[in-house]
């Protein structure tokens, strides 16, 4: 197996209103322990959220504010989304750290909250809340998902605008400018960064195929239609879910119904090197999305409480 050369960071997870911090840098396996639990402001519907590697402090998104507060909930900064929104569904604010705990990216669906502007890119002083940078979005977005770059200096934005797709950015800052980058396409869902960083896999937005594409430029290297995992793509679609199990491993979801309307799913390992679907995978999932590839060869899943469990690849 390859190794993976993606840092192993501290992941999040909303269990019971808390912001629960697990450190996967620790070797081991089964249900994890949370590392740090911060309790937000009980005035605040947390949307998304983040925490560094020294477990010293969150930070979150609601509807209309980024917040950072100490790991015993103390509010140490608040960045409000001005004008507050009367639109209660439809838009998601998210947050991403840098690699280094310095940054904070948020993205702002702005449009879809009705603040009259387009939606906004930004990059905060994680220490202050100050804005570095930021940008306006050509589009009008529910939600978005980030992805840091194993480099540290680039980060991925995958912004969803339901029917009419999906578009991804990516965007570095120097000298209080955001240096922002399109990709050429508005049908494509970003699912994950390779461990290395020299390859990126999205999936068609209609779900009927997945592609792997080089980094930084987006070509593709090859692409897997729904008829080559043995399926026939009038049936059944590739979900928006999956990722690198390792450098040299892709895993690949598809989903259909029985003759009886029952929901099934299935994952795929699939070869990078090769572009060749191998056996299937056993991601002891409760649903398609009930999976986070780490890169290394294990994966996340969770159980009943919400705090999650990881798993090795045999």
């Amino acid at each position: 197996m390859a190794q993976s050369t993606r840092p192993l960071q501290v992941i999040t997870r909303l269990v019971d209103g808390s912001i629960c911090a697990y450190d996967l840098a620790a070797d081991v396996g089964g249900v994890l322990s949370p590392a740090m639990i911060c309790r937000p402001s009980a005035e605040d519907d947390v949307v998304d959220h983040a925490v560094p590697a020294d477990l010293q402090r969150a930070y979150y998104t609601t509807l209309d504010a980024v917040v950072c507060v100490t790991a015993d909930g103390t509010e140490v900064w608040r960045s409000e989304f001005e004008p507050q929104s009367d639109q209660q569904f439809g838009h998601r604010p998210s947050c991403v750290l840098s690699l280094d705990g310095l940054v904070v990216w948020v993205y702002r669906p702005d449009a879809m909250a009705g603040r009259n502007r387009p939606d906004q890119w930004v990059a905060l002083d994680a220490g202050t809340g100050a804005v570095i940078a930021q940008a306006d979005l050509d589009t009008v977005g529910h939600g978005g998902q980030h992805l840091m770059h194993p480099a540290g200096d680039q980060v991925f934005l995958d912004v969803g605008e339901g029917q009419d797709g999906s578009v991804i950015y990516r965007a570095s800052v120097a000298d209080g400018r955001m240096d922002l980058i399109r990709y050429p396409w508005s049908d494509r869902c970003l699912i994950d960064l390779a461990p290395d960083g020299r390859q990126f896999v999205t999936v068609a937005h209609e779900q009927a195929d997945v592609a792997i594409h080089t980094y930084p430029d987006g070509e593709v290297t090859f692409i897997l239609a729904v008829d080559a995992f043995g399926h026939d793509p009038d049936e059944i679609c590739v979900e928006w879910s999956g990722g690198y199990l390792n450098q040299d491993t892709v895993i690949v979801t598809l989903a259909g119904e029985t003759e009886d309307e029952q929901e099934w799913f299935r994952h795929y390992r699939v070869d990078v090197r090769s572009g060749q679907v191998q056996a299937a995978f056993d991601a002891h999932a409760e649903n398609p999305y009930d999976i986070q590839l780490l890169g290394d060869g294990s994966w996340l899943t969770a159980d009943q409480s919400g705090h999650p469990i990881r798993w090795t690849d045999a």
